[in-house]
């Protein structure tokens, strides 16, 4: 595409690359770049398809294609599956594993695990569990409430199918990881099996702590959540045996985030140790003599590239190219690797994420309380707790107010960090104006109106024209040669959100997919005619109602031949998933009301050129456009 590529993979020194480069992808149809161009996926759900086999298969073949060629050239490899992020897919009989698993819910889940993670010598027996909902009744400086999404709903409140529901969303997620570990284990196997294992350090982490995005409910399609929509319990019933599968792109409800994060409180986007903590495996037989041994230091994330760089015996240059570098924000933890009673090489660790704020100093840690995505700002205000982590792990004991000038030092502490590594302004916005911000960086400024071609590459949705809440038109310039053309002029989007131009039985037929969960098709009155035409659809917003609303006219040439009312999302399509085509709608369809077989490409004629305008003027001036884009050419 047009953009530079040199803070994609390959550009920042990898030699091969294959995977996606957004925060998340349907595992069932991801968004693929292969080195530094995008590519369809090489196989279907129903061929059997599944990312993380996918991912697997090529992290193989890249580490054979170098031992081929130079066998003793040492490899890094940095494998990231989506996996166990959102959409929780999983092949079935994965899932199937676990039926039955989760039904004492989530509480009683805490409990035995916390009772086999003491037993494992991971928490020591004095360690307390974290309680329910702990900041649930907490209030702004101004009166807004907790954020609702982040409140847990008690196992014993729900009712019998939401029981079955949940619990099978948990089961979903199970399948998931339990896949995503055999086909880790494959990779290894096949290491062992070269004579490569033996001398290969191994890192495995995760990212953060478990996930609260599915609110209260759990989502069968988490894209409502990036667009302030709330789940129905009603609905997500109607697909509980579709769990995992390519229908959906579920997620569970935050009870679960909280129970896979025991005996932590909260999840992923805040700082305590639910959202930041995690296991991390290290294995280098031949560096490391301990074995199957628990290691409780504390360490940062930034400190894993230091210690591979002491395990290499690599030092950092302080220059590269004439550019001075900027120092290694982390220390090695490779003294670690011999005793659990070597001290932590970590002085101090600095969080900040969505407003939601940390510091850990010497075992000790400041927590800001403030929820994360809900709008509070006023961060002067916030209230921070103070834990000292040696003695109670779990962040049990709020001890501020016993030291009120520990947690003085360390809030001054971390200003002091936040200059250092950039932590400034802070933002707690939520998910949709965060997604819909105008002045997010983007390739080009926007423009008035955009012109796509057939026969390229997918446009993503961040760098595509921006349809959100506001009129829009398309015009397609076509050359209808047969009466019996069919098949998809433009497309944006995928089955949990977009919207669709084509033509079907001989009528031009625009469908708009709310979320997922709404088909909206308008369809022509009359068939179109062969020769040149300009194809196209017009929505104008009535009102100022979020999400927004209006009319979506058809039309041929200048002629209207069609109109019905629909409701427009308004947030993204898509966190990271499919973009913009022209002539065709690859992956997963927009809509199931296509004729024909994937990638549902026009037949029976040529696209020219699309033009999208969002200008807010009439589609005849539209037209004209397109019309003019011909005789200059």
């Amino acid at each position: 595409m047009a953009s530079t590529k040199r803070n994609w993979p390959v550009g920042r020194g990898f030699e091969r690359y294959y995977g996606f480069l957004g925060g998340e992808t349907n595992q069932w149809y991801p968004d693929l770049v292969y080195d530094n161009h995008p590519v369809d996926q090489p196989a279907f759900p129903e061929d059997g398809y599944h990312l993380t086999t996918d991912l697997t298969d090529k992290a193989i073949e890249f580490i054979r294609d170098t031992k081929m060629i130079v066998p003793d050239k040492p490899f890094f490899m940095y494998f990231c599956p989506g996996a166990t992020h959102a959409p929780h897919h999983a092949p079935k009989e994965w899932v199937e594993r676990y039926r039955g698993k989760f039904d004492m819910g989530y509480e009683r889940y805490r409990e035995l695990v916390f009772e086999r993670q003491k037993q494992m010598a991971i928490f020591p027996e004095d360690a307390e569990l974290t309680p329910l909902n702990p900041y649930a009744e907490e209030t702004s400086v101004d009166g807004k409430p907790w954020n609702a999404v982040d409140v847990v709903r008690p196992w014993d409140s729900l009712s019998n199918d939401e029981k079955r529901l949940f619990a099978r969303m948990a089961e979903v997620y199970a399948g998931f990881l339990s896949h995503t570990d055999h086909e880790i284990g494959r990779l290894l196997d096949f290491l062992e099996e070269t004579g490569e294992l033996e001398n290969t350090i191994v890192v495995l982490v995760s990212d953060n702590g478990a996930s609260g995005e599915g609110g209260p409910n759990g989502s069968v399609n988490e894209n409502k959540f990036f667009n302030g929509i709330p789940d129905s319990i009603e609905e997500n019933l109607q697909s509980l045996d579709e769990l995992g599968s390519p229908s959906t792109y579920n997620h569970y409800p935050v009870g679960w985030a909280w129970a896979f994060n025991t005996p932590f409180k909260m999840w992923k986007r805040y700082n305590f140790e639910g959202g930041v903590a995690d296991p991390m495996i290290v294995a280098w037989p031949r560096g490391i003599a301990a074995t199957g041994e628990v290691r409780h230091q504390f360490l940062h994330a930034t400190d894993v590239v230091p210690t591979v760089y002491d395990c290499l015996g690599i030092e950092l240059p302080k220059v590269v190219k004439g550019y001075p570098q900027i120092p290694l924000e982390g220390v090695s933890f490779r003294s670690t690797f011999e005793s659990e009673d070597v001290p932590t090489p970590k002085e101090t660790g600095f969080f900040s994420m969505l407003g939601s704020r940390a510091i850990w100093h010497k075992g000790w840690k400041a927590v800001s309380v403030h929820p994360t995505i809900a709008g509070w700002g006023k961060y002067e205000h916030d209230r921070w707790e103070l834990y000292n982590t040696e003695t109670d792990p779990t962040e049990s004991r709020d001890l501020a107010a016993e030291h009120p000038e520990k947690v003085q030092e360390l809030v001054n502490l971390w200003f002091h960090e936040a200059g250092k590594y950039n932590g400034l302004p802070l933002l707690d916005l939520t998910a949709v104006e965060v997604l819909g911000d105008p002045t997010r960086p983007q390739v080009a400024p926007p423009r008035d109106r955009y012109v796509y071609y057939p026969d390229t590459a997918e446009v993503p949705e961040s760098a595509a024209v921006n349809i959100r809440n506001r009129s829009y038109s398309i015009a397609v310039e076509a050359q209808i040669d047969a009466e019996d053309a069919s098949g998809v002029l433009f497309s944006h989007g995928a089955r949990f959100g977009g919207h669709a131009l084509y033509v079907k039985d001989g009528k031009l037929k625009y469908a708009y997919n709310f979320v997922g969960s709404k088909e909206q098709i308008v369809e022509s009155t009359d068939g179109i005619h062969t020769g040149d035409v300009i194809l196209g659809a017009s929505f104008v917003r009535e009102g100022d109602s979020m999400p927004a609303t209006g009319t979506l006219s058809l039309f041929v040439n200048d002629e209207k031949v069609g109109e019905g009312m629909i409701v427009t999302q308004p947030g993204n399509f898509s966190l990271v998933g499919e973009g913009l085509n022209v002539g065709r709608d690859p992956a997963e369809p927009v809509t199931s009301d296509y004729s024909g077989a994937s990638p549902y490409g026009f037949t029976g004629g040529t696209i020219k050129r699309a033009i999208v305008d969002v200008s807010g003027e009439q589609y005849v001036d539209l037209e004209m456009e397109a019309l003019a884009l011909t005789k200059r050419e």
